[in-house]
Order: C-alpha cells, then sequence, then structure tokens
C-alpha cells in the first residue's frame, strides 16, 4: 500500500529526498516515542479518535519494511513501536474497554 506516499513537494518549500526522509524519520522516532511516555493512552481511544493506533503503526512499519525487502514479524515490529514485547505492554498498561469505548469502536471501525 503506498497511500502513505507523497511525491508532491509542497507549496513554496524544496528539499531534496535524502533531507525529506530524513525529517521524516524525525518525526516517527518522536511520535513512537511520545506514544511510549503516553501509556495512559488506550488503542482504543487511539482508534476511536484518530483512526489509527499503536498496533497499526507497527503494521505499517513491518509493511514498509517488507516494501524493503526485509524480512520482519508483527512481534518485531511491535516491539519496535512498544518499546517492549507486546504481550508485557498489554500486561502493564492495557485496561478492560468500557461499553462506551466499544460502541464507539463498532460504529467508527476503520476499515483496514
Amino acid at each position: 500500500m503506498d497511500s502513505y506516499s507523497d511525491d508532491e513537494p509542497q507549496e513554496g518549500m524544496t528539499m531534496d529526498e535524502k533531507t525529506r526522509t530524513e525529517l521524516e524519520a524525525a518525526a516517527f522516532r518522536r511520535l513512537v516515542a511520545h506514544l511510549r511516555e503516553r501509556t495512559d493512552v488506550q488503542n482504543i481511544d487511539m482508534m476511536n479518535l484518530a483512526g489509527f493506533c499503536r498496533n497499526c503503526l507497527s503494521n505499517w512499519y513491518q509493511e514498509a519494511a517488507r516494501d524493503s525487502g526485509l524480512d520482519m514479524d508483527k512481534a518485531d515490529a511491535r516491539q519496535v513501536v512498544y518499546g517492549m514485547p507486546y504481550d508485557e505492554w498489554k500486561e502493564r498498561y492495557q485496561t478492560e474497554a468500557n461499553e462506551a469505548q466499544k460502541t464507539a469502536f463498532e460504529q467508527n471501525k476503520p476499515a483496514h
């Protein structure tokens, strides 16, 4: 899926591919660090509000690795995003979803 690729230059902005990739990578690392710090934010809330969660991000990371010819499994991709094995993160930080969260998820469930 190449929908993440935006080859159109932004108006008034010139940037070479290497610089753009470096900036995108820095933004990704900052997002991952932020999500690792905000363990109070549940994946279901992210899905309900933004349409993606940590698992989606790790899936996209895994897809990008495969697109680059790297063999990465789901567990390794999730560890990149969660900073620990996924089962450990769930044990430490995941809470049971309440009925309102579950209802919102079912109503807004993304197609991916």
